[in-house]
């Protein structure tokens, strides 16, 4: 068994809407039925009993080790506490040869648990050892080291749940939460809006306390120091026990607390040096220690927090308590768990010294052993949830706190006695202010309510009713995607939007191009939705893109199918029958919103029967009216776009809207037909916006069909009389509808200058010329300028013998080279004539083409007339 190839598919796919791992396994004969090796379940289960059934699913009657592969992957992520249900085995048309997907959370974990899979298998088979205690051990380890904390995960998880889009920017905590100009981002527990001044002024305790206590706010006295000298100087004017810390130090580090000699206080002062470079002084304030999380002008949550500890038994050692206490699961390493476990480090050894103890040492029964001075949950604490204890006034006391400082998200410590008095009755004080303050506390007490406090930190980003998204357009066919794709994002900026489209020439925000080339695959869209000037996204969503790594959204407000055909890259990546197109292509209106829309062409059967995978609803389009699908989908009150006569027509019921051909210069008065159902996919999408229709109108009007708006599609030029036309048609389909295209249009002689795309079958490449050879009186081939794995020569060869027999064709010429291939064509022309360029390199032979139109004594004309 081999794994040939491995994919991460980072959005909705063929397979599923979750993210997934896909291999292709490759089996030999005899690994195609893992019954027919002896003894091979009995050594797999030895080593890995937690697999599971292994049951054939689906069309499979016998299982291939690829099965068994996706069964071990799954679950060793299942018992690695990743929350994984989907995977599935597909065979493909190649004997032998099989695509597993496994569901992944996290990406480094899924990697990994293919490859050990793959390793258990082998193992199995050679009945060598596999230990699926450590690797389970390890894929728990890395998704602990990969996934997002718990305080930044609450908020994620509060923002899904209202259907807010998140994208995780970096592999901390920096997350986007929203598309476009809506979106907004955080930082664990921290706000865009929250300035790095207010950040700053926290992290500064001195300055800080000076500043609350300036506003009133209750605060223990003390100030910076400059040596041990001064730290003991400074505990004398407060007065005893005192507590040092670091200046701008957090989480607790190097903080020690309720110091009442000056042995105590040199040590103090030698461990805050180790966490900052200048230390506190200020006086200890008696009672317990309290968070209080506020959010905006809210206090959300508060907590006690309590000093690592153990309770003597008089049995176990001080050690044997703290392994004790430390296997509760919920306990862990950094902030990936509800608590951390704790530990006996030097500061714990000095505690236990401070009360005549060693972790050798036998507490009695009931003895309370505290192994530290500060609360922190980061140094193995716990916390017990008072939320509903406190008292307005310090509740007050915390907003205000917050808000003397500027944070939006604060941590405030409290040290008192109760919740339930004024601080002023108690000689309470706030002691310190946290941004970005850890919600673990709060999320998963150790004792108490939980508060799930990601909720109001989504709600201080986006107002009720506000998902963060903005209007999304996918569009996928085989033909026409690219011209329809402009023509939406044309629409949308007629209505004074800021648009991002990418298609298969580049990535265009606000009519600007920032980058070129086939952009019309997952990582483009994910760009144009992070940009924050986009006010609506138009994305083209190609086959290869989706295969590769799926959408680059999760869910889609329109999606748009032009229509399915036979030369979309058949016999590549296991997609073989136009029927695997249609599939691969329906995924887009898969993630349809529920409240979104399809657009779909009612006259590709395959198309049209996309409507059932649809959540939302759907708009067909069809050149017929009378179609049978039209005409029930409108009799049931449904909405159509189709042609009556000279105008294209939107009806709903007995509602419609008009647009005559005449002013839509796209379809040149409605003569180019496949242009005509590109402008009706748009005027679909466009009415699913629900855009006004004198912005649809005008927007039509304006769009002009020339090398700049849609470069390389039927793009129409004047040389010297002669009516040229340039175009990146390159299949079948797309050749019947130029031809027809083109038969509309007046021609004395007609040729055509083409070549093939070396990645399609041979059957595809010779149609091509049969389609064109007997249509055109001329034929000037050339060969593509990168022959995608092809000989040389090799194409040429195919595009010959779809010509040989072509009745009308007169002349056949072969150059080498596509400008010299222009070139000749250009030359034959006189006027009256026509002639078709089937572009390679699309950018270069329409600037190539302007310069020669120009070169004959007139620019090109943009569109025919």
């Amino acid at each position: 068994m081999q794994i040939t190839r491995i994919r991460a598919l980072r959005g909705p796919n063929l397979w599923t809407r979750s993210t997934a791992i896909e291999a292709v396994v490759q089996c030999e004969p005899g690994e195609c039925d893992h019954t027919a090796l002896p003894d091979f379940e009995d050594r797999l289960r030895a080593r890995f009993p937690a697999i599971g059934a292994l049951q054939p699913h689906g069309a499979d009657q016998t299982l291939s080790l690829a099965h068994v592969l996706e069964a071990a992957a799954l679950q060793l992520q299942a018992q690695a506490g990743c929350p994984v249900t989907f995977s599935r085995t597909q065979a493909t048309s190649a004997p032998g040869t099989w695509q597993v997907i496994v569901e992944y959370t996290e990406e480094a974990v899924g990697r990994l648990a293919l490859e050990q899979a793959q390793a258990l298998v082998q193992a199995a088979l050679q009945d060598a050892p596999f230990n699926a205690v450590d690797v389970i051990a390890r894929l728990r380890e890395l998704d602990e080291d990969e996934r997002i904390g718990p305080s930044t995960g609450s908020i994620v998880d509060a923002a899904v749940a209202r259907g807010i889009p998140i994208r995780r920017l970096t592999s901390g905590s920096l997350v986007q939460l929203g598309w476009g100009a809506r979106a907004r981002r955080i930082q664990a527990a921290e706000l865009d809006v929250t300035s790095a001044v207010a950040e700053s002024i926290a992290q500064d305790k001195d300055l800080t306390k000076r500043l609350l206590h300036a506003a009133g706010v209750p605060v223990p006295m003390g100030r910076p120091v400059a040596n041990a000298q001064d730290a003991w100087r400074v505990a004398e004017e407060v007065g005893l026990p005192v507590v040092v810390k670091p200046q701008d130090g957090n989480q607790g580090k190097g903080v020690t607390v309720n110091i009442s000699t000056r042995e105590q206080l040199e040590a103090a002062y030698r461990t805050a040096q180790e966490f900052g470079d200048e230390v506190m002084v200020e006086r200890f304030l008696p009672g317990h220690d309290f968070r209080l999380l506020v959010v905006g002008h809210q206090m959300v949550a508060a907590a006690r927090r309590d000093p690592p500890q153990v309770l003597g038994d008089g049995e176990h050692t001080v050690r044997e308590l703290v392994d004790i206490v430390n296997q509760d699961p919920r306990r862990g390493t950094g902030h990936g768990t509800a608590l951390t476990r704790i530990r006996l480090d030097d500061i714990a050894l000095a505690r236990l010294a401070s009360e005549g103890l060693t972790p050798e040492s036998v507490p009695v029964q009931g003895q309370r052993v505290v192994l530290r001075n500060n609360a922190n949950l980061s140094t193995g604490g716990s916390a017990t949830d008072v939320t509903d204890d406190v008292h307005p006034d310090i509740a007050a006391r915390a907003v205000e706190a917050a808000q003397t400082i500027g944070l939006h998200i604060c941590g405030v410590d409290v040290v008192c006695e109760t919740m339930l008095r004024p601080l002023e009755e108690q000689n309470g004080g706030i002691v310190e202010v946290n941004a970005a303050p850890g919600l673990r506390m709060h999320l998963a007490p150790s004792f108490g309510r939980p508060r799930n406090v990601g909720v109001p930190m989504v709600d201080a980003l986006f107002a009720p009713g506000e998902d963060g998204r903005i209007p999304l357009v996918a569009v996928t066919g085989t033909n026409g995607k690219t011209t329809t794709t402009r023509l939406i994002a044309h629409l949308l900026a007629s209505h004074g939007l800021r648009v991002g489209m990418t298609n298969t020439d580049g990535v265009y925000v606000a009519g600007r191009q920032i980058d070129s080339g086939d952009c019309s695959g997952p990582k483009s869209a994910r760009n144009v939705l992070f940009h924050p000037e986009v006010d609506a996204a138009v994305l083209e969503c190609a086959r290869g893109g989706i295969l590769r790594e799926g959408l680059g959204f999760d869910r889609c407000q329109v999606a748009v199918v032009t229509n399915v055909g036979a030369g979309d890259h058949l016999g590549m990546n296991f997609i073989d029958t136009v029927e695997d197109v249609a599939v691969l292509k329906r995924v887009i209106v898969q993630n349809v919103a529920p409240g979104g829309w399809a657009v779909l062409n009612a006259a590709d059967p395959l198309v049209a029967g996309m409507a059932g995978v649809c959540q939302g609803r759907v708009i067909y389009f069809a050149a017929e009216r009378h179609h049978p699908l039209m005409a029930t989908h409108r009799a049931q009150g449904a909405r159509v776009v189709y042609v009556d006569g000279d105008q294209i027509v939107a009806a709903e019921g007995s509602w419609r809207q008009s647009v005559p051909l005449g002013d839509i210069p796209l379809t040149h008065g409605g003569s180019i037909a496949f242009q005509v159902e590109n402008a009706m996919a748009a005027v679909a999408a466009a009415w699913a916006l629900d855009l006004p229709w004198d912005t649809i109108r005008r927007g039509l009007a304006g769009f002009r069909n020339d090398s700049d708006n849609a470069p390389g599609r039927f793009n129409v030029m004047d040389c010297r009389g002669a009516t040229v036309i340039a175009d990146y048609g390159h299949n079948p389909d797309a050749m019947h509808a130029l031809v027809q295209a083109v038969q509309a249009l007046p021609g004395a002689r007609r040729s055509v200058v083409i070549s093939g795309a070396g990645d399609r079958r041979d059957e595809d490449i010779i149609e091509q010329t049969r389609i064109l050879g007997a249509a055109f009186d001329e034929v000037v081939l050339y060969q593509d300028a990168c022959q995608r794995g092809r000989a040389d020569g090799e194409v040429l060869t195919l595009l010959r013998r779809g010509l040989e027999g072509a009745g009308r064709t007169r002349h056949v010429t072969e150059i080498q080279g596509e400008f010299a291939a222009i070139d000749h064509a250009l030359a034959r022309l006189a006027p009256g004539d026509l002639c078709l360029v089937l572009v390679d390199q699309v950018e270069e032979a329409l600037a190539h083409l302007a310069r020669r139109c120009a070169e004959a004594g007139q620019a090109p004309a943009g569109v025919a007339s």
